[in-house]
């Protein structure tokens, strides 16, 4: 009875996987108005009723789609800021890993297009503050603690450098060459954050 019952909680782990895949790829191929359930449910060889155990609507799956690569950014961004031997360096290279993953248009979709209007500002702005942008706060307060910046308010500074990246991201979006926009943007985060630094030193 316990081996059933595992079974088909595996199964139901697989389901979702399976759903958010694909529902992930709808999403950022066609955008979540041009997006059906029913598409979701046949590309992903499930039933309405699988759909409708874990979603209860079109917006609870996109939600849920949201959630999944709002995680995926904050692990890339992890990954590159550990790599990192102090708090500055860290941050400089979350901030780069962020830019990076939301090169992705698939990300820029989802995340940054869809997400505020679908979701609705309040809600979006809930999601980022427990993925990329809570990332970049603690970044800032790791800086802080170790001396390298001090701000009179993290808080404010996190919601300005945030709001910086995600204006960079769009506008690498709609650049003729995305990578020499990117590149571009990169630099002038870096010197911005150093900016602070040398504030700081002075």
């Amino acid at each position: 009875m316990q081996q059933e019952a595992v079974t088909k909680k595996e199964q139901r782990e697989r389901t979702l996987a399976r759903l958010l895949a694909v529902a992930k790829s709808e999403f950022a191929e066609k955008g979540f108005g041009e997006t059906s359930t029913n598409q979701v449910v046949e590309k992903a060889d499930v039933t309405r009723g699988a759909l409708y155990y874990h979603f209860k609507d079109k917006e609870d799956l996109f939600r849920g789609v949201v959630e999944r690569v709002a995680r995926d950014v904050l692990e890339a961004i992890l990954r590159r800021a550990e790599t990192e031997t102090s708090a500055w360096r860290g941050l400089v290279a979350g901030c780069h890993a962020f830019l990076d993953a939301c090169a992705d248009p698939a990300v820029q979709q989802i995340l940054l297009i869809d997400a505020p209007a679908v979701l609705g500002w309040a809600e979006w702005r809930e999601i980022d503050a427990r993925y990329a942008m809570g990332s970049l706060r603690e970044g800032l307060q790791a800086c802080a603690d170790a001396g390298d910046i001090q701000p009179t308010s993290i808080d404010a500074l996190t919601h300005l450098i945030s709001g910086a990246l995600n204006e960079a991201v769009l506008m690498i979006a709609d650049a003729e060459d995305a990578d020499a926009a990117c590149n571009a943007v990169k630099l002038e985060m870096e010197t911005l954050l150093l900016g602070l630094r040398r504030m700081t030193m002075s």
